[in-house]
């Protein structure tokens, strides 16, 4: 069988919460964490992760639909220059396609998704004690208060998509 690994960038939250909740997910291959950015005007660093997936298994519009319900994809906040909105794209094919998939997304909404489709530029990783954070350290304050319950959603509304495996210890 042939594999065919593409990649996609996701930022919106805290980059714990985004690393956590695609490592959940069937057919994610990889999940990198730590800080992307765009072309101007979006070439500051934010925190965002990039994702590997194989699309025979995962679609980009199941993992797009995910990361629009598992962060504020309709709020903008003093914080977004940390936390942007965004997927990145890294080939006009993909930009096009993932465009096309926001205009679709959209009509779901009742609000204004402020999520941008940007084409991605530069990667900086996290550090190392940050990476894969939350499945290193789910008992902690911020894991059961923010990453839970976005892990829980994933159960509800995209079982057939997660790793019952990986995060077995979480209850709907």
């Amino acid at each position: 069988m042939d594999i065919k690994i593409s990649k996609i960038g996701f930022g919106g939250g805290c980059h714990w919460c985004t690393e956590a909740v695609f490592q959940s997910l069937l057919g994610v291959e990889k999940v990198e964490q730590g800080f992307v950015a765009s072309t101007k005007p979006n070439n500051s660093f934010s925190e965002a992760v990039i994702v590997h997936f194989n699309s025979k298994c995962i679609t980009l519009n199941t993992l797009i639909e995910i990361h629009l319900l598992t962060h504020s994809s309709k709020s903008s906040h003093f914080m977004r220059e940390k936390y942007r909105s965004a997927i990145y794209t890294f080939d006009n094919g993909q930009q096009e396609a993932v465009n096309s998939l926001m205009v679709k997304f959209q009509k779901k909404f009742n609000d204004e998704l402020i999520t941008k489709v940007l084409p991605f530029k530069y990667f900086e990783p996290s550090k190392e004690n940050f990476i894969n954070y939350y499945f290193e350290n789910p008992e902690k304050p911020f894991c059961e208060t923010f990453i839970s319950p976005k892990l829980k959603l994933l159960l509800r509304q995209f079982s057939k998509f997660v790793d019952h495996k990986k995060i077995a210890h979480i209850k709907k």
